[in-house]
C-alpha cells in the first residue's frame, strides 16, 4: 500500500502568505514572515538539524535521537498513527495540552504550517519542515545557520517553545524551561557529531507489532538490562 504524500500542492493562500490582503494586524498570518522564493521545502544542514535536536531534548522529545519522538504526547503517551496530527488533549497533574509530535506542536501551530507548506502528513520529515518553518517564522532561522547556540537565538524562540529561556532565563509562558547552559552543552555536542558525519546516537528499531511477546521482552531488556530466557 503506498503511502500518503509527505508534501501536497500548497493552497494559494500559502505562496502568497505574507501578500494576503485579508490578513489583519493582529491575525496569525500577518505574524509569519515571508517564506524564501523556492524555499518551501527547507534543507536539512548539520545547523539546523542540531537546533532541531535541541528543540527536542528542550521539550523532552528527543529519545536518544529516535522517531518514536514523534510519536509523542504531550505527558509522555505515544500515537500510534502519523497520518495527521491527533488533536487529542492530555492532561497531567498541572497542565492539560494538545501538543504532539517531536516538537510538541499545538493543533492550531501545526494547521498553519501544514497550510503554509502543503504538508499532508505528520511524519517526521514533516514535523521537521514545519518546525523550521516555525523558527523561521520568528526570524531566528539565519542565527540558526550561523551554527552557535545563543541566548539571543534560544530567546527568539522562547515564545514558540516554552521549554526555551528567554534572555532573563524564563519561560515565555511561565512553564518549566531548560536552564541555556544544558541546551547549548547538547547543541555544541550534536552539532560536533553531526559535522564529523557521526550519528548523533544509535537510535532504537521500532519493533513491531508492539504488543507482540517478543517486543515487550525487547523493551524489558531495554529498559531492566538482559535476562536469562528459558532454554538460553
Amino acid at each position: 500500500m503506498m503511502s500518503a504524500p509527505l508534501v501536497s500542492a500548497p493552497p494559494a493562500a500559502a505562496q502568497t502568505l505574507s501578500e494576503n490582503p485579508i490578513a489583519g494586524p493582529h491575525s496569525s498570518l500577518a505574524l509569519l514572515e515571508a517564506l524564501p522564493q523556492g524555499q518551501r521545502i527547507f534543507a536539512i544542514t548539520p545547523e539546523r538539524r542540531a537546533l532541531l535536536n535541541t528543540i527536542r531534548y528542550a521539550e523532552g522529545t528527543w529519545a536518544q535521537g529516535s522517531d518514536l519522538g514523534y510519536r509523542i504526547l504531550f505527558g509522555g503517551s505515544m500515537v500510534n498513527s502519523l497520518d495527521r496530527h491527533p488533536n487529542r488533549v492530555m492532561r497531567t497533574a498541572r497542565y492539560a495540552s494538545a501538543a504532539a509530535g517531536a516538537y510538541q506542536f499545538m493543533p492550531f501551530t501545526w494547521a498553519l504550517a501544514a497550510r503554509a507548506l502543503g504538508l499532508a502528513v505528520f511524519h517526521p520529515e514533516a514535523q521537521d519542515q514545519a518546525a523550521l518553518f516555525l523558527v523561521q517564522r520568528r526570524g531566528a532561522l539565519t542565527l540558526a545557520d550561523l551554527g552557535e547556540l545563543t541566548p539571543q537565538l534560544v530567546s527568539k524562540l522562547a515564545p514558540e517553545w516554552a521549554s526555551f529561556p528567554t534572555l532573563r532565563g524564563h519561560s515565555f509562558y511561565g512553564q518549566p524551561v531548560k536552564r541555556f547552559a544544558d541546551l547549548k552543552r547538547f547543541y555544541d555536542d550534536n552539532l560536533a557529531q553531526l559535522r564529523s558525519g557521526l550519528a548523533p546516537s544509535e537510535p532504537p528499531q521500532l519493533c513491531e507489532p508492539q504488543d507482540s511477546l517478543r517486543c515487550r521482552l525487547e523493551a524489558f531488556e531495554r529498559r531492566f538490562g538482559p535476562r536469562s530466557r528459558p532454554g538460553a
